[in-house]
């Protein structure tokens, strides 16, 4: 039997976060012969939800689940963990935009860097899921003193399969024959899903839809889709956003291949004329658990002007929280 691989989950209590737990200990992450032992932070005031959880948790009697840990303290929940979901954060409510949220979930962010500076492998890879999730990552890479960029991504998954999801439905295909979807900047209505450089079965995307469609429906419904999640159930996304980050997370770890390109938001150091020192979504190669960004691809004036609008409201987020950087 393998030794156990210490996961450290945020938000226990919440959707999300049930959405997710019950995967991550019957392997869909790391697979069927890996132990877990599975390390949940829930504020003081949410704690009293956890035991409810892990005896569902030991009620499905998965053989991979060798502990459960659940605390209020970052510092004992992220202690020597491997990988890390911060998906805790206060949730957007009907009217709320992320921006919102921002001054409410800062805070939490600097605190949790700083745990995970101290506790955590230097190794660890952490996923901020937590929104505004790209400005909540920066805020957490910033108070991990002792650890870098490299350790860090926030979540465009969801508005990458989101995009995947919605050409296959035009396309009348599956999910899998879609490679090199894009998504560009911020995870907010400001972000930029990208067709230039999808296929479909090895046919490009806007060869098989049309730049109208792509302009008028394709982007906008891709951008607001949380938005009408929250508004069709009265709850923002759960389920698919748990999907996407075991998604993200497996990619991580394991690679996306030689064919294809997944979208993530990570440190920018200047890649096409974004200003550095933001956390933006780019498409990435994933080789040994290292992301590199695709290189080299032409953007027309239509995404240059995109990407801009996504930067500007990175960096006016950024801005808002200097103090805590």
């Amino acid at each position: 039997m393998k030794a156990p691989v210490h996961i450290a989950v945020t938000g226990a209590a919440g959707q999300i976060s049930y959405s997710l737990l019950f995967r991550l200990a019957n392997g869909d992450l790391l697979g069927r012969d890996q132990p877990v032992v599975l390390r949940l932070l829930e504020t003081p005031e949410s704690l009293s939800s956890l035991p409810g959880v892990e005896m569902e948790l030991r009620d499905c009697a998965f053989p991979l689940l060798s502990d459960v840990v659940k605390t209020a303290d970052p510092y004992l929940a992220f202690h020597e963990v491997d990988i890390a979901f911060l998906l805790g954060a206060k949730a957007r409510g009907q009217g709320q935009e992320r921006k919102d949220l921002l001054q409410v979930n800062a805070e939490i962010f600097a605190l949790q860097g700083r745990a995970l500076s101290r506790a955590a492998k230097h190794t660890v890879k952490v996923l901020v899921t937590g929104n505004p999730a790209n400005t909540n990552a920066l805020i957490a890479l910033s108070n991990a003193t002792e650890l870098t960029a490299a350790n860090f991504s926030a979540m465009t998954r969801l508005d990458h399969n989101r995009a995947v999801g919605l050409l296959a439905e035009r396309c009348m295909c599956s999910s899998a024959d879609i490679v090199r979807m894009t998504i560009w900047g911020n995870h907010s209505a400001n972000q930029y899903p990208d067709l230039a450089y999808a296929e479909v079965r090895g046919v490009p995307a806007l060869d098989r839809v049309g730049r109208a469609w792509f302009q008028e429906v394709f982007i906008p419904t891709v951008q607001n889709r949380g938005s009408a999640v929250l508004s069709a159930r009265g709850r923002s996304s759960a389920a698919s956003a748990a999907n996407a980050a075991l998604a993200q997370m497996r990619n991580w770890l394991f690679g996306t291949g030689e064919s294809d390109w997944v979208s993530m938001a990570v440190l920018s150091h200047g890649e096409y004329g974004v200003a550095p020192g933001v956390m933006f979504s780019f498409p990435v190669t994933i080789d040994d658990r290292r992301v590199k960004v695709v290189q080299s691809l032409e953007l027309d004036q239509h995404a240059r002007e995109r990407l801009a609008l996504s930067e500007r409201e990175l960096l006016a987020e950024r801005d808002m929280v200097a103090h805590l950087l």
